[in-house]
Protein backbone atom coordinates (compact mmCIF):
# COMPACT_ATOMS: atom_id res chain seq x y z
CA UNK A 1 0.00 0.00 0.00
CA UNK A 2 1.73 3.40 -0.84
CA UNK A 3 0.67 6.10 1.12
CA UNK A 4 2.14 9.02 -0.85
CA UNK A 5 -0.21 10.22 -3.76
CA UNK A 6 0.68 9.73 -7.35
CA UNK A 7 1.52 13.22 -8.82
CA UNK A 8 -1.99 13.21 -10.64
CA UNK A 9 -3.84 12.58 -7.36
CA UNK A 10 -1.75 14.69 -5.53
CA UNK A 11 -4.34 18.11 -6.02
CA UNK A 12 -6.99 15.83 -4.02
CA UNK A 13 -4.86 14.87 -1.82
CA UNK A 14 -4.04 18.41 -0.67
CA UNK A 15 -7.26 19.61 -0.83
CA UNK A 16 -8.19 16.90 1.32
CA UNK A 17 -5.65 17.46 3.94
CA UNK A 18 -6.17 21.62 4.31
CA UNK A 19 -10.31 20.69 4.33
CA UNK A 20 -9.83 18.26 7.74
CA UNK A 21 -7.40 20.99 9.05
CA UNK A 22 -9.86 23.40 8.70
CA UNK A 23 -12.39 21.08 10.34
CA UNK A 24 -10.19 20.81 13.53
CA UNK A 25 -10.24 24.37 13.55
CA UNK A 26 -13.64 24.86 13.62
CA UNK A 27 -15.63 24.68 16.75
CA UNK A 28 -19.63 24.76 17.24
CA UNK A 29 -21.50 25.39 20.89
CA UNK A 30 -25.12 25.76 22.08
CA UNK A 31 -25.12 28.80 23.83
CA UNK A 32 -28.27 29.51 26.95
CA UNK A 33 -28.22 33.00 27.85
CA UNK A 34 -30.17 33.32 31.07
CA UNK A 35 -31.42 36.97 32.70
CA UNK A 36 -32.86 39.81 31.05
CA UNK A 37 -31.48 39.12 27.64
CA UNK A 38 -35.30 39.56 25.92
CA UNK A 39 -35.86 42.98 24.34
CA UNK A 40 -33.04 44.47 24.83
CA UNK A 41 -31.26 44.07 20.73
CA UNK A 42 -29.96 41.25 21.96
CA UNK A 43 -30.46 39.38 18.91
CA UNK A 44 -29.39 42.08 17.09
CA UNK A 45 -26.49 42.82 18.44
CA UNK A 46 -25.75 38.70 18.53
CA UNK A 47 -25.92 39.06 14.69
CA UNK A 48 -24.10 41.58 13.91
CA UNK A 49 -21.28 40.52 16.17
CA UNK A 50 -21.35 37.16 14.64
CA UNK A 51 -21.21 38.75 11.10
CA UNK A 52 -18.42 40.48 11.84
CA UNK A 53 -16.00 37.69 13.23
CA UNK A 54 -17.46 35.10 10.39
CA UNK A 55 -19.50 33.53 12.54
CA UNK A 56 -22.62 30.83 11.38
CA UNK A 57 -25.71 29.87 13.30
CA UNK A 58 -28.31 31.33 14.64
CA UNK A 59 -30.22 33.56 17.66
CA UNK A 60 -33.82 32.38 19.40
CA UNK A 61 -35.47 33.33 22.30
CA UNK A 62 -36.82 31.02 23.90
CA UNK A 63 -40.43 30.83 26.24
CA UNK A 64 -38.80 30.51 30.05
CA UNK A 65 -37.08 34.43 28.83
CA UNK A 66 -33.63 33.30 27.98
CA UNK A 67 -32.00 33.26 24.31
CA UNK A 68 -30.21 30.00 22.80
CA UNK A 69 -27.51 30.71 20.11
CA UNK A 70 -25.97 28.20 18.27
CA UNK A 71 -22.11 29.60 16.74
CA UNK A 72 -20.28 27.57 14.26
CA UNK A 73 -16.71 28.75 13.63
CA UNK A 74 -13.01 29.32 13.87
CA UNK A 75 -11.91 29.02 17.47
CA UNK A 76 -10.87 32.24 18.38
CA UNK A 77 -13.62 34.20 16.84
CA UNK A 78 -16.16 31.32 18.60
CA UNK A 79 -14.23 32.30 21.71
CA UNK A 80 -14.45 35.91 21.38
CA UNK A 81 -18.21 35.35 20.79
CA UNK A 82 -18.73 33.19 23.95
CA UNK A 83 -16.73 36.20 26.02
CA UNK A 84 -19.40 38.64 24.73
CA UNK A 85 -22.26 36.95 25.79
CA UNK A 86 -21.19 36.93 29.19
CA UNK A 87 -22.09 40.85 29.18
CA UNK A 88 -24.04 41.22 25.77
CA UNK A 89 -25.62 44.74 24.30
CA UNK A 90 -25.74 47.69 26.65
CA UNK A 91 -28.88 47.05 28.43
CA UNK A 92 -28.54 43.19 28.64
CA UNK A 93 -28.54 41.76 32.56
CA UNK A 94 -26.64 38.63 32.37
CA UNK A 95 -27.42 35.56 34.84
CA UNK A 96 -25.86 33.05 33.51
CA UNK A 97 -24.06 31.49 30.33
CA UNK A 98 -24.56 28.30 29.69
CA UNK A 99 -21.71 26.72 26.77
CA UNK A 100 -21.76 23.17 25.46
CA UNK A 101 -19.59 22.50 22.26
CA UNK A 102 -21.41 20.26 20.04
CA UNK A 103 -20.46 18.48 16.36
CA UNK A 104 -20.68 20.80 13.29
CA UNK A 105 -23.35 21.47 11.14
CA UNK A 106 -21.51 23.96 8.67
CA UNK A 107 -24.28 27.05 8.75
CA UNK A 108 -23.89 28.95 5.83
CA UNK A 109 -25.31 32.18 7.69
CA UNK A 110 -26.43 33.66 11.10
CA UNK A 111 -29.85 34.21 11.65
CA UNK A 112 -32.06 35.37 13.93
CA UNK A 113 -34.81 32.87 14.75
CA UNK A 114 -38.50 33.74 16.11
Amino acid sequence: MNLIPQPNNFNLYLVSLIIRYQKKLKRRYKIIIKGKVQGVGFRFSAQALANKLNLTGFVKNLHNKSLLIQIEGNEEPVNKFIDWCNTGPLFAEIDEVIYEEQDLIDYQTFEIKR
